[in-house]
Order: structure tokens, then C-alpha cells, then sequence
């Protein structure tokens, strides 16, 4: 490449248009935007074999940077001198380093030292530019000026007196997971204000009681999950679902002059029969009262019937053919919806995946492990699933992709159900159903002990389907016993 006069117009070697081309890439005219194109596109000198821009030729007749051609380096940032990710006359790590140092100086100087690991995770970013356009497009950063300048206490409490919006809770979600604020749980932190709400518009007796059960039981559950990383959207609505129908119950019980003390087996009997799609939900709040020793009395048993198989073998691998080999849909989509079709994994356990349960062996063979037992993955499953390993940092651009496989937009989140489920319905695959003919095709071809183990099912679950399947696998364990010692 080569400065000098300014040129008159001339075709671009590049895009073809009669266009001036202040400069020469490879001894060819480019225009100005040619230039900018070319400068966003480093290679690996085959010199060097560093990121650089290979305008120039060198001794072998081969493209190759400035600094091993004797020319003058165009393309380096002048601060550090690298080549890899323009910024104007600068990197973008540099500007962002500098603009984010600034962002988070405290009045005496230095970055605050609760904020560093924000730094850190900023200016780690795979692409600097999209963090430098969070820094000029969000209200996030100012709450973070404010913060390292002491106006705004870095707390949880602070959040709450914010404004609640899309821009504040990333933030705060990227601070939870950077470790700067203790773990929480958005939705989870919601139902304690809307059960005190509820508790409010009831008698005194019936708040007591509901309280205790809401908080002691339903909530704590809750939070073990979270602590374990299983929280889901349903679960949550599942709880609070609960919550309700029990204080429904209750309030059905005083029509009828009764209370939790004086209800009768008739009554729960009637009560289940006059409601039955409310047994369900109430299920949890009668086991808590007859472990708490407030009534002896039991909702009806119900058995399961058999699970309804809508969708037939064909068109179920009609769709393992579409995702294996359609390119248009997302890969994450694909990878997850392989899982479902393939393996009879719920999206919601697809999400939360880590990255530890792919495994390679020495022999390059990939495996998955979705309970106990590791399952080889086939070709091609194997490379999308590889892709998708190597790509999920795809989601967040404040924060790494952690251990998720599936890691979502929210920071230190995985990707939600929903974001996967609505693109599987839009190509006409529809999750439950779909789950359900895996299941029954599994079942028919693996013993009912290994597909528990295997897909991390209970074992009346798994029972229930090989008998859907016609596959009486009870004798299995007993003549493996046999076949091994023989």
C-alpha cells in the first residue's frame, strides 16, 4: 500500500465502480470505501503469522503485512500497534479500555475496586465495538459512572429504587453475574410483594395460615432451586399457581361454614370432583397440612393414564432431517431441537446444559451426558453440537458465555425456553408432541432401567412408556445378571 497524490477516478479493483482511489491494496487502486471494507478483514500473515491487514506482497509473491514487507504499517492502531480490530486511527481494545477506565474512575482517581471485575468483563469482550456501542446507547453506563462516584450505593436496594426497565435490569443482572452483587432472582424477587398483597385482602386466620405454607414451603423450594441453578419461568408460575389455589380452597371451605380443621374426607372428595383442573394445584398445600398436622384428610388418588402419541416415526424423522440439515435456522435451535426429537429431553433441561456435558474422546468422538450415562453423538449431530460449543458465546456481549451450552441474552443466564420453543413452532415442530414420539420410539428399542438412566427419567415414567411401546422390559435386569455370569 502506498500514499502519495491524490488520485483521480478510476475503477476500484475491489467493487468495480469508477470511484477515486486515494490508495493501492495488492498494487491495485481501492477506493476509500474498499479501504474501510479491506481494513475490517486481518488475516494470518503467512510471515508473521500474526492478525494483520495483507495489503502488500511479499518476497514469495504472497500477501503479507506491512512490518514484513518494509512498509509503512496504515492499518496499526497507534497506541499498541495491532491490526485486528479497527477503531479509526485506533484498536477498539484501546478506546474501550480507555472510555471504560474512565466510566468507572473514582473522585480520587483509579478504577473503583467493587468495579473492577465490570472492567474486566467489558474489556475482555470478544467484539469491543459492540461494548462501545453499549457505552453510548444505554442508560446502564451512567449507572455505573454513578456508582463508582459514590451518588448510586452498588446494592440491590439501589436497584430497587430504580426505574424498572430493560436497560436497568441487564445491568443489575450483569453485576449478579460478574459477582459484583449477590446472586438473585428477578421473577423469584417479585412474588414476596405480590403474596404480601395477597395476604392482605384476606380474613386474619386465612393470611396466617397461607403465609406460613407460601413462605416456609412453596417459597423455599423456590429458592433451593435457584440456588441450584434450576429455577425456571414455570417454576415460578407453578408456585404461585399454588399459592392461590389454596387460598381458593380455603375460602371455599368458610362458604361452606368449614375450615382446615374441620374439613372431612366428603368434603375434599366433592371439592376435587366439582374442580377437578384445580387438584393438581392444590395437591402440594393438602400434603403440607397433613405433615403439619392440621387435617388427616387426602385428595383423591388419580392414576395417570397413558401418554396421547400424535406425531408419527415419519414425520418425526421428517424433522430430525430438517434440523441436521437446514443451515437457515439458528444452530442453537437446531443443536436444541435435535435433543428433543432424538433423546425425548424437555427444552427447559435442554437450556439449562452445560458446556461440561459434551465430552470428546481421545478418538475425536463426541458424547453427550444427560443424566448418568454418556451417549455418542452421530454424524453430522456431532459437528453442529462442536459448533455450537465453540460458538455460544453468541448471546451477551458484557459477559462470557460462562458454562451454559445455551447461554441467553440476560448475563450469567442461559437461553430461555421460550426464545427456542417459538422457533421450533415456526417450522412446524411442536415441542410436547415431538418429545413424546421420541419417547415412544426409545422406548420400544431400549430397556426400561438403561432409558431412566440414560435420559435421567424416573423409573414409573419410563415403565409407563415401554408400556405404551408394547416392550415388556421387566426381566431385563435379571437376564442381563444371567448373561453376565454366563
Amino acid at each position: 500500500m502506498s500514499g502519495g497524490p491524490r488520485r483521480e477516478a478510476t475503477t476500484c479493483a475491489h467493487c468495480g465502480e469508477l470511484k477515486k482511489c486515494p490508495r493501492l491494496i495488492l498494487d491495485k487502486p481501492v477506493c476509500g470505501r474498499c479501504v474501510l471494507r479491506f481494513g475490517r478483514a486481518p488475516l494470518r500473515c503467512p510471515d508473521c503469522r500474526e492478525l494483520r491487514i495483507l495489503a502488500f506482497y511479499d518476497a514469495a509473491g504472497r500477501p503479507a503485512c506491512a512490518t514484513c514487507t518494509g512498509n509503512v504499517a496504515v492499518y496499526a492502531c497507534v497506541d499498541c500497534g495491532r491490526e485486528d480490530s479497527p477503531f479509526g486511527r485506533r484498536c477498539g481494545p484501546c478506546v474501550l479500555s480507555e472510555r471504560v477506565s474512565a466510566l468507572l474512575r473514582t473522585p480520587t482517581g483509579g478504577i473503583h475496586p467493587a468495579l473492577q471485575p465490570v472492567f474486566d468483563a467489558l474489556t475482555a469482550g470478544p467484539r469491543p465495538q459492540s461494548a462501545l456501542y453499549w457505552l453510548t446507547r444505554s442508560e446502564g453506563p451512567d449507572i455505573l459512572r454513578a456508582m463508582a462516584r459514590g451518588d448510586i450505593e452498588i446494592s440491590h436496594a439501589a436497584f430497587d429504587e430504580l426505574a424498572s426497565n430493560k436497560a436497568v435490569t441487564y445491568l443489575r443482572d450483569l453485576l449478579v453475574a460478574l459477582a459484583v452483587l449477590p446472586a438473585y432472582h428477578a421473577k423469584l424477587e417479585r412474588v414476596s410483594p405480590w403474596l404480601d398483597g395477597l395476604l392482605a385482602t384476606l380474613p386474619a386466620d386465612q393470611a396466617e395460615l397461607i403465609g406460613r405454607f407460601a413462605r416456609w414451603h412453596v417459597l423455599r423450594r423456590l429458592e433451593h432451586q435457584g440456588q441450584a441453578g434450576n429455577l425456571t419461568h414455570g417454576a415460578v408460575s407453578a408456585g404461585r399457581t399454588t399459592i392461590v389455589s389454596a387460598m381458593r380452597f380455603l375460602a371455599w371451605l368458610e362458604e361452606r361454614q368449614r375450615n382446615v380443621s374441620t374439613v372431612a374426607q366428603g368434603d375434599l372428595d366433592l371439592y376435587a370432583a366439582e374442580q377437578p383442573e384445580k387438584r393438581d394445584a392444590l395437591a402440594p398445600f393438602v400434603r403440607w397440612l397433613v405433615r403439619s398436622g392440621l387435617t388427616s384428610v387426602e385428595l383423591p388418588t388419580r392414576q395417570p393414564g397413558q401418554p396421547d402419541v400424535a406425531l408419527s416415526d415419519a414425520q418425526r424423522w421428517a424433522h430430525v432431517d430438517m434440523l441436521l440439515h437446514d443451515d437457515s435456522i439458528r444452530l442453537y435451535t437446531r443443536v436444541a431441537g435435535l435433543f428433543l426429537l432424538l433423546f425425548a429431553q424437555p427444552l427447559a433441561r435442554v437450556c439449562r446444559m452445560r458446556a461440561e456435558q459434551i465430552g470428546r474422546n481421545l478418538d475425536g468422538r463426541v458424547t453427550v451426558t444427560f443424566d448418568t450415562f454418556a451417549i455418542e453423538l452421530p454424524d453430522p449431530l456431532d459437528g453442529l453440537v462442536l459448533d455450537q460449543l465453540a460458538r455460544r458465546g453468541q448471546a451477551s456481549y458484557a459477559s462470557s458465555a460462562e458454562h451454559w451450552l445455551f447461554p441467553g441474552g440476560i448475563p450469567g443466564n442461559h437461553l430461555a425456553t421460550g426464545s427456542i420453543r417459538s422457533q421450533l413452532v415456526s417450522r412446524g415442530i411442536q415441542p410436547s408432541q415431538a418429545r413424546k414420539a421420541a419417547m415412544f420410539g426409545l422406548a420400544a428399542e431400549i430397556p426400561t432401567p438403561i432409558l431412566a438412566d440414560i435420559l435421567g427419567l424416573g423409573t414409573t415414567t419410563a415403565v409407563r412408556w415401554a408400556t405404551l411401546a408394547s416392550r415388556d422390559w421387566s426381566k431385563y435386569t435379571a437376564l442381563r445378571g444371567t448373561s453376565t455370569r454366563q
